[in-house]
């Protein structure tokens, strides 16, 4: 047991000295980060602080590390989204409807196909959330959330097209991965616990990895409460209008949305207006991308039936 508070005593120091140099170190670069960890292992070797294959260890967390500061592939990006819409589900239940579900991803997927990016790796997944809340989520990858609230606000099967477009584009975008990859390093502690797994009794591992996992889900929530910000949420509406566009929707339902929205959103509240801007500032940005204003075009009798008969179930 002394060996074994030897050892953890160790890491901790090993990980406070990663913690501090790492963050410093993401201003210089990649390489930068490497050559952190070959001069961590080498002093905490020479100090006496970690043995010989914890030094290995860190040598390979740091380049791990590295990579990580380079472009995330699909398949990091769809496993990252899996993360985030696990995050939304312990917070908001799936609403259980099938065939509403059914209808959702069929509008859903049908308008993937007409953006810069019909396919991710994964797939792109649409899911009705129980809660009033009038919220939308679009996870890394192509998972895309939608309240029970934000149908409600859905008019026309142009109007859900519009909310579903807009999510869309934040995947098109890549907004998810983008916010995240400012707190990316974190997963090089994830590393360096599953290294100390080798040397770390049972107990002082599992504790570790409960520490990093609750690291990481701050780091999720902080994408799921901050919200995108304003220049993502004005490319995800320019991206909607194009989406709709081509897709055979009328863009102007965009509009019409927005303004449903500013009518029933209450500023301070826990849903839209939290994360996102001002409606009426989107509703002039969209304006001028469509060139003036004016109703949609009445939706054919067969998409208004079917929209009717899906929404029937909220």
């Amino acid at each position: 047991m002394t060996q074994v508070r030897a050892v953890c005593r160790g890491w901790a120091a090993v990980l406070t000295l990663w913690a501090t140099v790492s963050a410093m170190s993401l201003w210089a670069g990649c390489q930068t980060i490497k050559a952190v960890g070959e001069t961590v292992a080498v002093v905490g070797v020479a100090t006496g602080a970690v043995t010989e294959e914890q030094a290995q260890s860190i040598v390979r967390t740091g380049a791990a590390l590295s990579s990580a500061m380079e472009h995330l592939t699909p398949e990091n990006e769809y496993w990252i989204g899996r993360t985030v819409t696990a995050t939304i589900l312990s917070r908001y239940p799936p609403y259980d409807r099938p065939n509403l579900n059914r209808y959702l991803n069929l509008v859903g997927q049908t308008l993937a196909l007409f953006s810069e990016r019909p396919e991710t790796f994964g797939g792109y997944h649409f899911l009705v959330l129980d809660s009033e809340e009038i919220n939308a989520f679009a996870g890394p990858g192509g998972l895309i959330t939608v309240t029970r609230g934000m149908l409600r606000l859905c008019r026309t099967e142009d109007e859900l097209a519009a909310v579903l477009a807009h999510e869309i584009g934040h995947v098109e975008h890549r907004h998810g991965l983008q916010a995240i990859k400012k707190s990316r390093w974190t997963g090089a502690f994830t590393t360096i616990v599953a290294e100390a797994g080798k040397t770390l009794g049972g107990a002082e591992l599992a504790e570790a990895v409960r520490a990093f996992e609750g690291s990481i889900s701050d780091v999720m929530q902080t994408l799921v409460n901050s919200g995108y910000g304003r220049a993502a949420e004005r490319e995800a509406d320019a991206a909607a209008v194009r989406i709709l566009r081509t897709a055979g929707y009328d863009p102007r339902a965009l509009v019409t949305m927005l303004q449903e929205m500013k009518r029933r959103l209450k500023p301070g509240g826990l849903d839209f207006a939290k994360t996102h801007p001002d409606p009426e500032e989107r509703i002039q940005a969209v304006l001028k991308m469509l060139g003036g204003g004016g109703a949609p075009t009445p939706p054919p009798p067969e998409r208004q039936s079917r929209f009717a008969a899906a929404m029937a179930e909220l």
